[in-house]
């Protein structure tokens, strides 16, 4: 079933982890919400928790990696947090793709990346998809992203290398 969400995920996200317990939908909304949570808090043991614990998961972003596993995914999050820049983002127009186990979000993340006093403006293309675990509820098992227009792409891009 396709179905399109009215809700937007960003700044004012809330940590959402027992609510992902619940097997239904409510679960896979409480899951998202709490990635946008951990990435804006810079919260980097609620993004180590929200992501499913397995090799196999995968992150593709904008700037062209794709990194696999928990450990390699951490990292990228942790350097993120731990830099000078400042970086924010609100998940909207969202369409969401379900079946029992797996949901998958996709839609448009739009932000901004600061550093230095200059700013960059994010526009992303982005496709989360969360699995139900037994046990645990629901995590995330991959993210992909990607910035359409290639001047926003190469901005951001020498941004977060300035910033590095």
């Amino acid at each position: 079933m396709i179905t399109p969400v009215t809700t937007t995920y960003g700044r004012d996200a809330q940590q959402c982890l027992d609510q992902t317990r619940d097997a239904g939908l409510t679960g896979a909304h409480a899951a998202l919400e709490t990635f946008y949570y951990a990435f804006n808090q810079r919260s980097l043991p609620v993004m180590r928790e929200i992501w499913w614990d397995d090799l196999a998961i995968q992150l593709n972003n904008p700037l062209g990696g794709i990194v696999r596993g928990i450990e390699a995914i951490s990292q990228v999050y942790a350097r993120v947090f731990a830099g000078t820049a400042r970086v924010w983002v609100e998940f909207g127009d969202i369409l969401r793709y379900e079946s029992p186990d797996v949901v998958m979000f996709a839609g448009r993340e739009r932000g901004e990346f600061a550093v230095a006093g200059a700013s960059v403006p994010l526009a992303i293309r982005t496709t989360r998809v969360f699995g139900n675990r037994d046990g645990t509820g629901w995590r995330q098992l991959h993210h992909h992203g990607s910035i359409d227009d290639p001047d926003l792409l190469r901005d951001y891009q020498r941004a977060v290398r300035s910033a590095s």
